[in-house]
């Protein structure tokens, strides 16, 4: 699938851009904002993040709102930090998200919890000794500059700070890019934000509202990844069963539903192994992500798919469905690497090279001219009809048309074409 679909830069903008554009634009009115307005959404912020970090067992999002509300109140409570723990602060700050960025996330066990909580002490024992008088060195190390001519005057951040906040900020754009998921999106604009919030000082109405959109942010991202685990399916990346089931819900009175299914998909899982078999699903989904027509696609489980055409009859449905079974057909498909099994010595010797052999014969069956591997879909297709009139009916009739699919020999296109059916598109 394209880097940069639609899908992607909704993940990547919303709501992070959205909402640092608008504290931007409202800048200069923080100030003037009740005190008392400012810390409720402060409070708010964080606890719904915890909260929702609590409930969902992710422990990157808890732990990296417990750090940013120890920094904060850090800054703002000690005149000492402020002066001389500012420096350090702005740089172990980024570090952390990127830390946690790239931490497995393994729930509350108490490895996880132990780990994480042992990283905050020690970060809070080394801010504390370089505050201290004795090793005021120390902290003038942290604050020194490296570009005194080019330097601008109106950033408070240290350079060292902005040195680390750039990188953390390259390396969690690159994560996105990687992997494209909310949370890596919410981690970015959090510590977007934050910068922003540090460079007002860290202390003031301004910058808490700052701290307090970070924190936003990541409750959005927590909230956003646990739409995608229930809509969305991950190995394929299309909408799934619950997207399907929702969407049937919102269909007018002229529809029609496809049902397509993986040929042989289990034989070919079976000679080809699991992991092959989920590049043949991906495969196909990428194909189905782009069916023309109107239509949208969707994943219902194993190799079957589901593809609805709002506004449209079976018959209009039928030549848009019969181009996606010619270009999944079309598609070349190369399966790469060897089943390297040792053969096991003794009784069972016998029964896994009659195994390989058989195994051998499927894989040449499935193979094309230069290597290729066939791969091809069964689609059946219906519409809400006289005696179909409820979606479930249609879907059944759909799934009936892929059965006759099947049995007229795979890789074709089949309409329901009962006489309620015909009646109705006639009308």
């Amino acid at each position: 699938m394209d880097l940069w679909n639609q899908t992607t830069i909704k993940v990547f903008l919303v709501p992070g851009s959205i909402l640092l554009l608008t504290l931007v634009l409202l800048d200069y009115k923080l100030a003037s904002i009740a005190a008392s307005v400012v810390i409720f959404y402060y409070l708010a912020s964080f606890a719904a993040g915890l909260i929702l970090a609590w409930r969902f067992h992710s422990t990157r999002i808890l732990f990296l709102l417990t750090i940013l509300a120890l920094c904060e109140r850090t800054i703002a409570l000690s005149p000492r930090v402020a002066d001389k723990g500012f420096a350090p602060i702005s740089i172990l700050l980024p570090l952390n998200f990127v830390v946690l960025a790239f931490i497995r996330e393994k729930g509350f066990t108490t490895p996880a919890v132990a780990s994480r909580s042992v990283l905050i002490f020690l970060q809070s024992v080394f801010l504390g000794l370089v505050c201290r008088p004795e090793h005021a060195a120390a902290a003038r190390l942290l604050q020194c500059t490296l570009l005194n001519r080019h330097w601008p005057a109106w950033i408070k951040i240290p350079q060292l700070g902005v040195l680390a906040f750039l990188l953390c900020l390259g390396v969690l754009l690159l994560r996105f890019v990687l992997y494209r998921k909310p949370v890596e999106s919410g981690f970015f604009w959090a510590l977007l934000l934050t910068s922003r919030a540090l460079q007002l000082g860290g202390t003031g109405k301004p910058a808490t509202a700052y701290f307090a959109t970070a924190a936003l942010v990541l409750v959005a991202s927590v909230v956003e990844t646990s739409y995608l685990m229930a809509y969305h399916d991950e190995l394929t990346g299309l909408p799934a069963r619950r997207a399907f089931n929702q969407a049937v819900l919102e269909l007018g009175e002229h529809y029609a539903i496809a049902v397509v299914d993986v040929d042989h998909f289990k034989r070919f899982n079976d000679t080809f192994g699991h992991d092959i078999g989920d590049e043949v699903l991906r495969m196909v989904a990428s194909r189905l992500a782009k069916v023309t027509g109107g239509g949208k696609a969707y994943r219902c489980g194993g190799e079957e798919f589901s593809v609805i055409f709002p506004g449209k009859s079976a018959r209009d449905a039928m030549e848009h469905l019969e181009f996606l079974r010619q270009t999944i057909a079309a598609s070349r498909f190369r399966v790469r690497g060897r089943d390297r099994r040792k053969t096991p010595r003794g009784s069972d010797r016998r029964r896994i090279a009659i195994k390989r052999r058989s195994r051998a014969a499927a894989r040449r069956a499935f193979q094309r001219p230069g290597g290729n591997v066939s791969v091809t879909v069964s689609i059946g297709v219906a519409e809400p009809s006289t005696k179909n009139h409820l979606v479930d009916q249609v879907i059944k009739a759909a799934d009936q048309a892929l059965y006759r699919a099947k049995e007229r020999g795979r890789n074709r296109v089949v309409m329901d074409t009962s006489e309620q059916a015909r009646s109705a598109a006639a009308n």
